[in-house]
């Protein structure tokens, strides 16, 4: 199936239902006084985390949502049926903003999370209540109010631990196959990945991790060129950036280290904060080379990047270093806290204790 990382939906409350007029008719109470109930409440729209689903794919199908609105009112001081509340379902990690003006409503980062997009309608007022010493049959009413609508925007940001970079053709995809069961599709020409890919690498007993391949980057990509714009958010969760480089080029002319800082400048340009995240490189297609030229290429690659973070090296294509890299990750995120918890979590200010949501700086 087809990563769907972005879908617009349509969502209505329910309408409160209307109000009653009514007057109480017996056989020996003939003028009665009135009784008409009032109406129910429209339901209200939820999104629900649920951790099961990992795409958007559903709403391209499905794009409108509508609550059930609340019944009307009846006689005998009979109020309405209130209309139950909708729950959508969707991935952890979808981040929901209204289409219309661009504000982010919230995100739901955690299973069981429910942010109501929709207020249901106000119930109508049935005749009894306009009683009074004054006005002892009244005929007034009032119709419930409308549901609100909605245009809903919704963005699925993966939350993974690990977030692969690279040019395109680097080996990512390869490397997700080789460290997890996860089997993206591989092959010799550039964006080979279109959609993005997760993996889940186990590292012993209880343990793993999640890992993310997204579409390679290229020269102009935070502007909008090549596939890997529209992922780059994807990464903004991840705790670590394994930044794939190609070790053996068979186009001479870009070094790896022309590689690195095509892919770095892209990060910068697009976010800050991106490009601040902790990032190892990882220098793939080893088996291409002998001992002496990979060391005195990965030498050089240090020297003029100046780097000071972690380097390994690694085969793809043969496995050759994957289970140590693997090993490396496992140690090193256990010791890193959780994005999620850095997510400041609060109440969306409705009076329901049920809700919970998680805004955005």
């Amino acid at each position: 199936m087809k990563f769907v990382d972005e879908a617009t939906i349509q969502v209505e409350a329910g309408k409160g239902g209307a109000g009653c007029v009514s007057f109480r008719r017996e056989k020996f109470i003939p003028k009665g006084g009135p009784d008409g109930g009032d109406g129910g409440d429209g339901g209200d729209v939820y999104l629900v985390g649920d951790a099961s689903l990992n795409t958007l794919v559903d709403f391209r199908h499905q794009r409108v949502h509508r609550a059930p609105s609340g019944r009307p009112g009846m006689g005998r001081n009979r109020t309405g049926a209130s209309g139950s509340d909708l729950e959508i379902a969707v991935p952890l990690g979808t981040r929901v903003s209204d289409a219309e003006t661009g504000v982010v409503m919230g995100q739901l980062l955690a299973a069981g999370d429910r942010l109501r997009v929709a207020a249901g309608g106000f119930h109508g007022i049935g005749n009894a209540r306009f009683k009074s010493s004054t006005n002892r049959t009244p005929r007034q009413f009032t119709p419930g109010t409308p549901g609100e609508r909605r245009e809903l925007r919704l963005e699925l940001l993966l939350l993974a631990d690990v977030g692969l970079l690279g040019l395109p053709n680097a080996g990512k995809s390869s490397l997700i196959r080789a460290l997890s069961s996860a089997k993206p599709k591989v092959a010799d020409y550039a964006f080979t990945t279109l959609y993005p890919n997760l993996g889940v690498v186990s590292v012993g007993p209880r343990r793993s991790f999640v890992i993310a391949d997204i579409p390679g980057l290229i020269a102009g990509a935070a502007q909008g060129a090549g596939l890997g714009t529209r992922f780059l958010k994807h990464l903004s969760r991840t705790r670590l950036l394994l930044h794939l480089v190609d070790i053996a080029p068979t186009d001479a002319s870009v070094s790896p280290a022309e590689q690195v800082r095509t892919v770095v400048g892209e990060l910068a340009q697009f976010d800050a904060d991106l490009a601040a995240k902790e990032r190892w490189l990882v220098l793939n297609k080893i088996d291409l080379l002998d001992t002496e030229t990979l060391a005195e290429r990965r030498a050089t690659l240090v020297r003029e990047l100046n780097w000071q973070g972690e380097v390994h090296a690694i085969s793809a294509s043969t496995g050759a270093g994957t289970r140590e890299l693997a090993a490396a990750l496992g140690a090193r995120l256990d010791a890193l806290p959780h994005p999620l918890q850095a997510e400041p979590a609060g109440a969306t200010g409705n009076g329901d204790a049920h809700t919970s949501w998680h805004p955005l700086d």
